[in-house]
C-alpha cells in the first residue's frame, strides 16, 4: 500500500490554497446574504443611520416605491456628482434592507430622449445643465404608494396608477448633503400618513382674509392650505387644544384669556409644537391705537406668562435696527433710502445648520424684536434668523415717531456688536406655566421634554408686501413673484414641526467629503504669495501712473526730452512686470512641484513602505520560528 508523504512546503501551499477558497466563500456568501451586516468605521459614523431614521423606516406600513433618476451617461465625466450619487444609493439600499419588502429601490438613468426621461420630467424632477456638451443631468428621487387594492409585489408601476400617492425630491443637490438623511425619511414619512398633517390657527391678524368684504387670505395662508389641514381656533371660546393638531400657529397673541394661555401651556406639555408670532410693532395691525375706552393699544404683542416660565427675555418695547441690512424703500417725495428697521437677512444670517432654513437665501422682516434667554433658563435657544454685527436696540417710540423721516434712526447710531436673535427654536424640559393648577387637580402635565416651539419675533414678515410681488399676465391675470423666502420659511417651519418626533430627531449630519487638509495649507499659503505679488504689482503701477503724470507739464518745453523719459518709465515698468509674471508663475510651480511631491510621498508609503515593512516583518518572523524548530529539544 502507498503512503503519501506531503513536504512542509507542500502543506504550506495546500493551506494557502484553502485559505484563499475559504476567503472567497465566505466573500460571495456574505455580498449574498449579510448585506445588512455591516460595520461602519467612518468618522461620525456617516453610514449609520440615526434612531429617528430607525423608527420611522421600521414602522412604514404602507407598500412604499422609491425611483432614484440619475443621469449616469450624462455625469460620467463628474466624479464628484457620481460620488454623491453612490452616496445616496448606499443610504437608499440601507433603509430598504431594513424594511423587509415593504419598499423597493429602482434606480433609472434617464437617456435624452427616452420614455424614462419623460417620466422623469412628468414628476417634475429638476434638470441640472452640467454634463458633457452641457448634457442635462437628472438626480431626483419620486417615491410612490401602491393604489388601493394593488399587488405592490407584482405590481412595477403601481406609481403610476390612480389612487396612489406620489412625493418627490426634485434635486437631490450635493449642497444638502448634510440634510440628505433627513429629506429621504421625511419623503417616507409623508408617504406612510395616510391624510394632510392638522394645523391650528390662532391670529388677531387677519391672515385669512374676510370673505364678506372680498379679502382674501394672505399668501402664506394660501400656501400652508394646500400642504395642510388648517383649523382657525377661537381663542376666546379656546379651553383645550386637541391631539389631532399636530402644529399650533400662534399668531400677534394680545390679550389671550387665561384658559387660552393654560390650554397652550398644557398642548406644549403634552409634547405639542408650537410657533409664536410675535411683533413689538405689528405694522398691519387693523386695531387703532386707542379704543373706545380709552386704552392705548401699541400694536404689540407678546407671551409673558409663558415666555417667564420658559425663561425667555422677550421685551415688546424694543426694535432691532441694521443698517447693514436695511431695505431700500421709496418715500412718500419719490426719493428713496435703506430703512434700517426693515431688514432683508441674507444667508449669512440664516442658520445652514439647521434644516428650516438651510436653503433659504434671504428673509425680509420689518420692526422686529428679538430673543434672550433669562441667567437661570434651563431651556435652549437656537437661532434661525439672526441680525448682522451692525445693529443695535431702539425704543419701539422712536420707530413710531419717525415714521415720516425714517433717517433720522441713523442719528446717534451705535451698533452694539451683537447678533440679535429675531427667531429661534426652544428646546429642552417645557415647565409648567400654571404650577397652580396642577397641584390643584393633581392630574395636569408638569412637564415636557418631547415639546417643539419656534419663536419669531416679527409678524410683518408673514405679510405679502415684504415678499411678493404682483404683476399682470397678457391675459389679464394676477400673477405672484416671490422677491425673498418669507414663505419657504414659514412652510419649511409647518412642515418640520408637522412630522413625527423621530423626524425631528434627526438633524444634520457630517459630509463624506474629506479634503487633504495638507494640500488645502500648501494652496492657501500659495494663495497669500500671489496676494502679496498682486499688491506689489498694484503699487508699482500707479506709482508709474504718478510718475508719467508728474512728466506730463514737461512735455511743452522739452517734447522730445519728456518723451523719451516717459518711455523710458514706461520701459522699466513692463520689465519690472514681465519679472513679476515670472514671479507668480515659480510660486505656482512651486505649489505644483510641493503637491506632487506630497502625492508621491504618499503613494511610496502605501505602495512600497507599507508593503515592505509587513513583508520584512512576516520574513523575520519565519526566520525565528525556522531557527526555533531547528534547534536541539
Amino acid at each position: 500500500m502507498t503512503r503519501f508523504r506531503f513536504s512542509r512546503r507542500t502543506g504550506l501551499f495546500a493551506t494557502l490554497v484553502v485559505l484563499m477558497l475559504a476567503f472567497t466563500g465566505l466573500t460571495l456568501v456574505s455580498s449574498r446574504w449579510m448585506r445588512a451586516g455591516r460595520v461602519d468605521l467612518t468618522a461620525d459614523h456617516l453610514y449609520t443611520l440615526t434612531p429617528g431614521t430607525l423608527r420611522i423606516v421600521d414602522n412604514l406600513h404602507a407598500p412604499l416605491k422609491l425611483t432614484l433618476y440619475f443621469s449616469e451617461h450624462a455625469a460620467r465625466d463628474l466624479p464628484q456628482l457620481r460620488s454623491y450619487q453612490e452616496r445616496v444609493h448606499e443610504m437608499l439600499q440601507e433603509m430598504v434592507a431594513r424594511t423587509h419588502g415593504r419598499l423597493r429601490l429602482q434606480v433609472v438613468d434617464p437617456m435624452p430622449y427616452s420614455d424614462d426621461e419623460v417620466s422623469a420630467e412628468s414628476y417634475g424632477l429638476s434638470p441640472v445643465n452640467a454634463g458633457n456638451n452641457r448634457e442635462r443631468v437628472f438626480f431626483g428621487l419620486v417615491g410612490s404608494t401602491a393604489p388601493p387594492g394593488s399587488d405592490s409585489e407584482n405590481d412595477t408601476d403601481s406609481d403610476t396608477q390612480p389612487g396612489g400617492k406620489t412625493l418627490t425630491i426634485p434635486l437631490l443637490d450635493p449642497a444638502r448633503e448634510t440634510f440628505l438623511e433627513y429629506d429621504i425619511v421625511k419623503l417616507l414619512y409623508e408617504l406612510n400618513e395616510p391624510v394632510k398633517p392638522h394645523i391650528g390657527l390662532i391670529s388677531s391678524l387677519p391672515v385669512q382674509g374676510n370673505p364678506v368684504i372680498g379679502d382674501e387670505p394672505w399668501t402664506v395662508m394660501r400656501q400652508l392650505s394646500q400642504l395642510f389641514d388648517v383649523k382657525t381656533l377661537d381663542p376666546a371660546k379656546l379651553e383645550h387644544i386637541g391631539d389631532d393638531i399636530q402644529v399650533l400657529l400662534l399668531i400677534h397673541p394680545k390679550q389671550l384669556s387665561s384658559n387660552a394661555l393654560y390650554a397652550i401651556d398644557q398642548y406644549v406639555l403634552r409634547g405639542g409644537r408650537l410657533v409664536v408670532f410675535v411683533d413689538p410693532d405689528a405694522e398691519l395691525d387693523a386695531t387703532p391705537f386707542v379704543d373706545s375706552n380709552g386704552v392705548t393699544d401699541d400694536h404689540n404683542s407678546d407671551l409673558p406668562k409663558l415666555f417667564t416660565a420658559w425663561g425667555v427675555k422677550y421685551d415688546p418695547k424694543k426694535v432691532v435696527l441694521d443698517r447693514a441690512r436695511a431695505l431700500r424703500i421709496e418715500l412718500a417725495d419719490n426719493s428713496a433710502l435703506n430703512h434700517p428697521a426693515m431688514l432683508g437677512l441674507t444667508a449669512q444670517e440664516l442658520n445652514h445648520d439647521d434644516v428650516v432654513t438651510a436653503s433659504l437665501q434671504r428673509v425680509n422682516v420689518s420692526s422686529a424684536g428679538y430673543f434672550d434667554l433669562a441667567p437661570d433658563a434651563r431651556l435652549r435657544l437656537l437661532p434661525l434668523l439672526q441680525s448682522s454685527t451692525d445693529a443695535t436696540i431702539v425704543p419701539t417710540q422712536r420707530l413710531l415717531e419717525s415714521s415720516r423721516d425714517p433717517a433720522s434712526l441713523l442719528d446717534g447710531y451705535q451698533p452694539n456688536n451683537t447678533h440679535y436673535v429675531i427667531a429661534a427654536r426652544l428646546r429642552g424640559t417645557f415647565p409648567s406655566a400654571f404650577p397652580e393648577r396642577a397641584v390643584q387637580t393633581g392630574h395636569l402635565e408638569h412637564s415636557a421634554s418631547d415639546a417643539e416651539v419656534i419663536l419669531v419675533a416679527d409678524t410683518d414678515l408673514l405679510s405679502d408686501r415684504l415678499w411678493v410681488s404682483y404683476a399682470q399676465s397678457l391675459l389679464g391675470q394676477t400673477q405672484l413673484s416671490a422677491i425673498a423666502n418669507n414663505g419657504d420659511f414659514i412652510t419649511n417651519i409647518a412642515d418640520n414641526l408637522s412630522g413625527s418626533s423621530a423626524l425631528l430627531s434627526i438633524h444634520g449630519r457630517s459630509t463624506s467629503q474629506r479634503p487633504f487638509t495638507k494640500v488645502q495649507a500648501l494652496q492657501n499659503a500659495a494663495d497669500q504669495k500671489f496676494l502679496v505679488k498682486k499688491q506689489e504689482l498694484q503699487r508699482e503701477l500707479a506709482e508709474t501712473r504718478s510718475r508719467l503724470t508728474e512728466l506730463q507739464p514737461a512735455k511743452s518745453g522739452h517734447g522730445d526730452a519728456a518723451s523719451a523719459e516717459q518711455k523710458s518709465e514706461i520701459e522699466k515698468f513692463l520689465q519690472r512686470q514681465l519679472a513679476i509674471n515670472r514671479e507668480l508663475r515659480n510660486v505656482q510651480h512651486q505649489l505644483n512641484a510641493e503637491i506632487d511631491a506630497l502625492g508621491l510621498k504618499l503613494k511610496f508609503i502605501n505602495i512600497v513602505l507599507v508593503p515592505a515593512l509587513l513583508t520584512l516583518f512576516g520574513l523575520i518572523y519565519g526566520w525565528r520560528r525556522s531557527r526555533r524548530s531547528r534547534r536541539p529539544s
